[in-house]
């Protein structure tokens, strides 16, 4: 949990020829130079940490699912989803992603359950260095529809700028941009119909982000919707964060959220989260075997504990 690993820096451990063991003492070298600036966090990441804590690994959402990861020998990797929904059917999925890692290409083809074919090209620093692009494109058989895509990725030091396209719808284009500097982060995002001329939505935010705590805050919807997290590791195995957010033009309440996350040893954690509306969820996550995780979910309404309104989930992820 060092600083470097979980910052936007690269810690200085890992770089041993920029300053190498000598007989002679010396000073140290100033800390401006013991990390390397990387790329800071994609505008949807800026309250990253918060939002995993709040969100991630609760399982009551679904009654059961599945999920299965296997590498054939040449490298081409497979995946299985399939989940089940408490008022609707079963969807699942069938992913295969090709890599070429030395030319910075991956091919990934996926089949729905709703007989959609989804397929994605990226291409890694193939363009210009710390540029990503990305190729998707969805054909329906049945009903003839498609889609396209474009998305762009571009990373610099102190930047993280994205841009997408929807070719066929609009076509549209929504880019955003962040701007890092000593774990504060500024962050924008607007959204541009093409046919229309107009402008589809705007949002911006700011943050602070270290290894053991961070802090954001969100406005979106055209600055309509406002969010304030905050995220702590408190010590290697317990971490806390909460989240409120207040739109500005349904309501005068703000929506609570606090969560916290206890991991009970190496290979099984817990979580609990409750709201401003007494729904409390709780989460247990266990590492059965290498390559077999156990999720386990329920969520209970405590203002309603009489009612048919509590949901419980598990979930089972193998990986070979």
């Amino acid at each position: 949990d060092s600083h470097c690993l979980s910052s936007p820096y690269l810690p200085i451990s890992l770089l041993p020829n920029i300053y190498p063991p000598s007989p002679i003492k010396t000073r140290s070298p100033p800390s401006s130079l013991l990390c390397i600036t990387m790329a800071p966090a994609a505008f949807s990441d800026i309250a990253k940490a918060a939002n995993d804590l709040l969100n991630k690994d609760f399982y009551h959402t679904n009654p059961a699912s599945l999920e299965v990861k296997s590498i054939a020998p040449n490298g081409v990797s497979f995946t299985v989803k399939g989940k089940s929904s408490h008022d609707g059917p079963i969807a699942g999925s069938l992913e295969a992603k090709y890599a070429d890692a030395p030319i910075g290409l991956t091919l990934t083809q996926g089949w729905t359950t709703a007989n959609a074919l989804d397929t994605k090209l990226e291409l890694d620093n193939n363009i210009a260095k710390g540029l990503k692009a990305e190729i998707l494109t969805q054909y329906q058989p049945k009903s003839q529809s498609k889609g396209a895509k474009l998305n762009l990725y571009f990373k610099q030091p102190n930047l993280n700028a994205r841009a997408f396209f929807d070719l066929l719808k609009g076509p549209t284009a929504n880019v955003d941009a962040v701007l890092g500097h000593e774990g504060f982060l500024v962050g924008a995002e607007a959204g541009y119909d093409v046919n229309k001329a107009t402008i589809t939505k705007y949002s911006a935010a700011v943050g602070y982000s270290l290894p053991q705590y961070s802090a954001a805050v969100t406005a979106t919807s055209n600055l309509s919707v406002f969010s304030a997290s905050y995220y702590h590791r408190v010590n290697g195995q317990v971490e806390a964060g909460a989240k409120a957010t207040w739109d500005s033009k349904s309501s005068n309440t703000v929506g609570l959220e606090v969560a916290s996350k206890y991991r009970l040893d190496p290979s099984s954690f817990a979580k609990v989260k409750i709201n401003d509306r007494g729904i409390t969820a709780l989460a247990y996550n266990v590492l059965l075997r290498p390559g077999v995780t156990l999720g386990l979910g329920a969520s209970f309404d405590t203002q309603n504990l009489n009612q048919a309104a509590h949901k419980v989930g598990a979930s089972f992820t193998f990986e070979g």
